[in-house]
This record gives structure tokens, sequence and C-alpha cells, in this order.
């Protein structure tokens, strides 16, 4: 039988909250809104663009009143509850409709805070909340030409910028010397008030509102110093409270918000709450994304699913107020224990302020460009330790040498038929279009709408940027926890923390021990729970070849047209005649119609049908190949120079060691393909400073570097320590990959994992601590004694009797 589910608040997270719910358990309940505005969900972060006339009001609007019909939940438009009646289950709005509950869920909001002084209830005087507060605004403007807005935040800026834009002489009150003083500092401040007076606002600073004067409507505001000000129209926009009447009344336990534990039920088990009316560990909410974050959590538990826990974190607020930039993120002021890096050009009116605290960011303001703040904030969240970026750092991500950065609003200016993804041939206005129309606020939610940024991950500033200048307001897409995929509310860590913890050594086991929401997984987990499996439990766990990608279940690529390249292992890269030969005999009896030397100092074959992969696996076997393995999260390449025994300028045996490397190393499966590389000399032929693991011959040794990329976004290797032995440097090369291995998430390449956890974690781990990195090598070797089966001869075995052996053929 349904249960009833009563939802009292039709503002953005209550109704975030049915929509999660809707996906986890659409028959569960009979579902009733009631909302006193009368409209549909609308997105109230849009009213400054529809205040601006940017926008209307149905453009700004989430879910119409046809999508409450669609998904057949009742909605009680203009009607504000009054009583909850806990006993009975019950509530009664203002004129007397009553509806009973199995479940209530409060997202009351918040209310703007009203200056309790003289004439603040004169008509004129109006808060900046809802539809209803741009009406009068708008109407005003047509009529009356002196406006006064109390408050230099976020809010009271984007009305004085809207208000300016229908007419009105526009002046900002501010009891502060620090405008936005929640998201700047005083530089950064100094810099947004220059720029605001340059386009038409006026101010007053420090100045602090005693009585607002009139007879029928507003006329003027006094100062505390005595001074006066004309006004026709007066905007308090000094802060918001929760909204906690209701509530309290019912007896609901309150603080300065309805108090909730982790799975946002309240002290009434029947009763959950989300969003600007709670407080969660003391702490009460504002931005968009953190509201979001609980909807997830209490639509999870509405469910009965039982398994989802909301912690608050540190969070970021990414702003364009006024056409203006702006990206604030933790301490951002700092105090004693704390020193400051700092950025400011005033001539292009760009400041960055860096707070760092025992060789950690913890707070970051940025005005005027904005393009490094996601990447800021996740190193704050992430604690890295930036001592070996500290240098560069100031300057972004890019000046480390991670491309695919523009220069900061560079979307501004492109036309709606821009391409900004072309993986996938996505342009600007479909961006914006899928952000208003659909009510997007996140990276995420941009991907899965319009596919932007979901293949290779380049143009994601770039979409980032559209989300910023789009919304016009909060823009945060880095919550504090990343699902591992829509499959469950856990995140990548946590997963594999359980395998351990709870010794699950089966998908299904795992599937049921964390509550998997789907029986079977999906594309994006199963891959990444087969692999967490392989790396727990590596001499254990059966691996499974339905859970791998195609590429790993036929162990060749795919090409466009269907057929499949097939790359025979060439230990690093060196090769003889007998070789040569049987892959030229191997490549005429199957028709290859294209044969190429590959970038990694391979020799691909290329267009080879499904039905002969086998047949050509076991010739290749009984030549002597195995699998190159260029179609699997594994290690994909050794390159080598020719080093000392041929140049004249290789100071080792490169060739050699590569091999050895190789030997030891291939079969070994990696969260992304792995590349090593050994150069014979600094002089490095065999690019090794760009590529996962790279060794550069010295007279006196061998330099390592860890983490390069020479893909879309090319990155320089870090410099790890420098050995005088080819056993040191093998020890040190099985070390770090069994670090990886065990720490990186799936998919992620060692650049961004050495990012996320600081190379001093790395080196602390592999280079200082020896007997970590003995064990760390002793683990890689013991996984390795399964691993170095070739695929290519185990399937091919199966089809011994149906092939014709090449030595028969030639």
């Amino acid at each position: 039988m349904r249960e009833k589910l009563v939802l009292i608040g039709n503002g953005m997270a209550g109704v975030r909250t049915l929509e999660e719910l809707l996906k986890l358990a659409p028959e569960k309940y009979d579902i009733t809104v009631f909302g006193e505005e009368p409209y549909g969900n609308y997105n109230r972060i849009m009213l400054s663009p529809v205040l601006a006339g940017e926008k209307t009001i149905d453009e700004i609007m989430i879910n119409d009143l046809q999508w409450y019909q669609d998904n057949n939940i009742t909605l009680l438009s203009g009607k504000k509850v009054t009583t909850i009646d806990r006993l009975n289950r019950v509530v009664i709005a203002d004129d007397g409709t009553t509806e009973k509950y199995d479940r209530l869920l409060l997202a009351t909001g918040s209310r703007p805070f009203m200056l309790p002084i003289a004439g603040a209830d004169l008509p004129g005087v109006i808060s900046f909340r809802d539809i209803a507060d741009v009406d009068t605004m708008l109407e005003t403007a047509k009529t009356h030409k002196k406006a006064v807005v109390i408050g230099g935040g976020l809010l009271g800026l984007e009305a004085a910028n809207g208000l300016m834009i229908q007419g009105m002489d526009v002046s900002v009150v501010h009891i502060s010397d620090v405008l936005m003083n929640q998201q700047l500092d005083k530089p950064a401040s100094d810099l947004m008030l220059d720029e605001l007076r340059g386009k038409g606002l006026k101010f007053l600073m420090e100045h602090q509102t005693e009585a607002i004067i009139g007879r029928d409507r507003v006329e003027k505001l006094r100062f505390k110093d005595g001074s006066e000000i004309e006004a026709d129209l007066v905007v308090m926009a000094v802060g918001i409270r929760p909204n906690i009447e209701l509530a309290s009344s019912a007896g609901i336990h309150c603080d300065r918000g309805i108090v909730v534990d982790d799975t946002m039920q309240t002290f009434d088990p029947r009763i959950y709450a989300v969003g600007e009316c709670v407080q969660h560990r003391s702490q009460t909410f504002g931005l968009v994304a953190p509201l979001f974050e609980q909807a997830k959590v209490c639509s999870n538990h509405l469910a009965q699913m039982g398994i989802a826990r909301y912690i608050s974190s540190v969070t970021s607020t990414k702003l364009k107020v006024t056409g203006i930039d702006l990206f604030s993120a933790g301490d951002f002021l700092g105090d004693d224990d704390t020193e400051d890096l700092v950025f400011k050009d005033a001539a292009r009116k760009v400041y960055k302020k860096l707070v760092i605290k025992e060789n950690q960011l913890v707070g970051a303001v940025l005005y005027g460009d904005t393009v490094d703040g996601a990447w800021y904030f996740q190193l704050m969240r992430d604690g890295t330790d930036i001592s070996d970026i500290r240098e560069n750092m100031l300057f972004g991500q890019h000046h480390l040498g991670d491309s695919g950065h523009g220069p900061s609003n560079s979307v501004d200016g492109l036309a709606d038929d821009a391409e900004i993804c072309g993986c996938n041939g996505v342009c600007k206005g479909d961006i914006v279009q899928a952000i208003s129309k659909h009510g997007l606020f996140t990276l995420d939610e941009v991907k899965a709408h319009t596919k932007a940024s979901a293949s290779c991950g380049s143009c994601t500033g770039l979409v980032e940027q559209i989300l910023a200048s789009t919304l016009g307001s909060d823009f945060n897409d880095t919550p504090s926890k990343k699902p591992l995929c829509a499959c469950t509310d856990l995140s990548h860590a946590e997963v594999k923390a359980a395998i351990i913890d709870k010794s699950l050594k089966t998908i299904p086991d795992l599937m049921s021990a964390l509550e998997w929401k789907t029986a079977d997984g999906c594309h994006s987990c199963r891959p990444a729970l087969n692999y967490y499996m392989l790396s727990s439990w590596p001499n254990e766990y059966q691996d499974d070849p339905q859970s791998r990608f195609i590429n790993e279940r036929v162990h060749a690529n795919i090409q466009k047209d269907g057929t499949y390249s097939v790359v025979p292992r060439i230990w690093g890269g060196v090769t003889n005649p007998r070789e040569l030969r049987a892959i030229a005999d191997i490549s005429e009896k199957y028709n290859v119609p294209t044969v190429k030397i590959t970038g990694g100092q391979r020799i691909d074959l290329l267009g080879i049908k499904k039905e002969d992969l086998p047949k050509m696996w076991a010739d290749l076997s009984e030549a002597g190949f195995v699998s190159g393995h260029a179609y699997g999260k594994s290690l994909r390449t050794v390159k080598t120079c020719v080093g000392s025994e041929w140049c004249r300028f290789g100071t080792q045996d490169s060739t050699g060691l590569g091999i050895k490397a190789e030997k030891m190393t291939w079969g070994s499966w990696t969260p992304h393909k792995f590349k090593i590389a050994v150069s014979g000399c600094p002089r490095n032929c065999a690019e090794a400073t760009i590529k996962d693991f790279g060794i550069v011959c010295v007279d006196s040794g061998y330099e390592l570097h860890v983490g390069g990329n020479g893909g879309i976004k090319v990155r320089a290797t870090d410099f790890l320590t420098k050995v005088a032995t080819e056993e040191e440097a093998l020890e040190y090369c099985a070390a770090f990959m069994q670090l990886y291995r065990e720490e990186a998430h799936y998919l992620e390449r060692t650049a961004p994992w050495i990012e996320r956890v600081g190379l001093k974690h790395v080196t602390s781990a592999v280079v200082d601590d020896e007997l970590n990195r003995k064990r760390l090598a002793e683990r890689f070797h013991d996984s390795q004694k399964n691993a170095q089966v070739d695929p290519w001869a185990e399937q091919a075995a199966k089809y011994k009797e149906n092939y014709i052996p090449i030595k028969q053929v030639v």
C-alpha cells in the first residue's frame, strides 16, 4: 500500500528531493506539495536576470504545473501551512485545507531579515526574495527614480544592478568597508567598488541606517551620523534567517534552524527537513550545492534505502555579480597562523589571494580571473600538500603543465553556435538552453543532458564558465562526496574501503552488502568494481570478463569500421628478423590492410575481422609473441632509446633496462593505462618525462620521474628521486605502480592522482620509507604471479583444432 508523503515548501531543495525520490521509489508514495506562491517550482537564483529584463518568469521555471501532473503529484499552490498536528499526523493550511501524512518533509526555506528600525513597514520598503518582490521593483521603476539598497552583499548588488538597468538612480548602503564581506577581502572589494562605480552605481560605505522616513510611503533614509538620502524605493538585502516558525510551533526541536541528523531526519522520526531551513551539526546553509546534496540523502532515506549520510564540508562560491567573476572558498581572510600568496593587476582588474597553512591551501579569493577556482578548491578539499607547487600555483593549473584552460571569461564573447565540446559536437547555445530549460546547476548535470565535457574533459573549464555566466549566482560543482556512479551514493574510496573491511570477494556480495540501487550495476560501476576486487584480492578473486570494456573482452582495440587492431608486445621496442618475418606472414594470411609502427615502438596490425582474432592470436602465440595489452587498463608500453650500446651520448643501457622493466610489469592491471619510458641520457629521446613512470639515465645512475601525461592535457613528470642501480630503479617502479594501483580511483591516471594526493604523499610512501617501499614492491610482484598469463594464448588454445598453423601456409 502506498504511503502518504507531504512536502511543505515548493522551493528548489524540497522539489529536488522529490525528483531524486521519484528516481529511487516512484511507486512508494502519494505526494502532496504545499506552496505559498501561486507558481510551480522556479529557480530562485535566476530572479536577478528577471529583474534586469534578461529573462522572463517562464524561462526560470524548473518544474511547471504539467510536471506535477505527469508525476501524479498534487500541488496545492497559494496555500500556507499554519499547523502541524504531529499526534494525528495532519497538516492544516491557512484556508482550512487539511492533509494527512505518513512522512512529512519540511522545506520551508528562509525569510529575509528586515532591519528592526522605524519605518521598515512603510510601503515601498521590500526585500528581494521572490517573484512578488521582483514585480514590485519593476512596477516601481516605471514611475519612480530613486532607489536605495541596504546591504552590499550578493543579493544587494544584484538588486542594485537590476534596478539601475531599469533606469533608476541607485545607491547602495553598506555597514562595512568591504563589499560582499562574506566572499571578498578588502583589496578585492576595492577593485569591485571602482568597477561598479564606473558602471553608475553609488555607494555609501560604513553607513548604518537609523530610520526610514515617510508618510504614505518611503521618502528618505536617515543614518546614525545624522545624514539623510532621498528614496522612492528601499530594498533590504541584509541577510536571511531559517524559516523555523512552523516547525517550532509544532514542537519540533529547533535552534537557529530545524535541527536534523546525518539522514536529514528531525527529532520526530516521521519528519524530515532539507534546505535553508535546516541546521546540521551547528551549520546553516545558503548555497545551492549543499542543498542538493541534502536532497539526495533525504530521498535515499525516504525510499527506505538507508545507506546515505550528509556530511557537510567546506564549500566554494563561484559567482558572476553584475558581470564580474568572483570565487571564494574556505578561510580566505587568514589569521596569525597563516600566510598569503597574493597577485594583483589593477589595470586588468585581476586579484588572487591564496591562504596557506602548514603547507596546505585553506582559503582562496579570486576576482576577475576565476578559471582555476575549481582546481584550488580541489586542493583545499583534499588537503593536498602544496610544497612542490607553491612557487607556481598562484599563476594557475596551466602553469604546472595542465593545459585546457582558456582565458578567464572567454565564453562571454562567443556566439551561440560556437563549438564548446568537439568530441560530442555541442555548441554554447545548446548548453545555455539546457541550463535554463532543465534547471541545471552542476557540471555533472550538464554532462548528463548535453554530453559536453563527458568525453575527453578538455572543455570542462569552458563549460564551468558557461554555468557561472548563465546562472549569474552561486555555482559550486565540487560536492563534498562524488558517488562512484548513479547506482550508489558511495564514493570510490568508500567502496574500496568496504571491500576490505567487509571482506567482499564477489560483485554480487558487494552489491548486496552495500545495497546497490540496480540489480546488476551499470557500464560505469561494473568495470570499476571488477578492478577493485582484482586489486584487493589478486590471488582469490576470479576476474569477470563481462565486467570489462569491449576492448578488454576481445583483447583487441575496436576500430570505427567495426574491425579490430592487434598489437603484439615488442619488448623494449627491440625485435629481430624472425619476429618481423612472422608478423609479415601473419599479416598476409589474414589480409591485414594496414601495418603501422606506433608511437610506442610497437607494430600495429589494423583492420582485423572479429572472427579472425582467435586464429591470429594462436599464430602470434606460436611465433613467440604475447599480447601488447594495447586495449587494456594496464601496462601499455615501455619506450626506450638505443642507449649506451649504440648512441655516443648514452650513459646507461636504457634498452636493456626498459626490457627488464617491461618483463616485470607486463600484464599488470591498473586503474588506467600506464606507460613507462627509459631514456639513455638527459637528451630524453624516449620522452621519459611525460610518462607515468620515467627513467632518465645519467652518468651517476638513474633519475626517476612520475605522473607525466602526453595526451590531451600534457603534464611533465614530477621528479621522484635518484638511484644508483638498475635493481633500485626496478624496485621503485614496482612500489610506485603498486601504490597507484591500491590508492587511485578507477579510470584515474597517475597525473590527476598525484595532483589529488600530493607528491609528498607519494615520496613519503615510496622514497622516505624504505620498509614500506619494499612491502609495496613485494605486493606488486606477488600479484604478478597470476597476472602474467597471456590472454591471447589462453583464448587461442580453445581454437587450436580450427586453424591451420602459419608454418603450413608459408
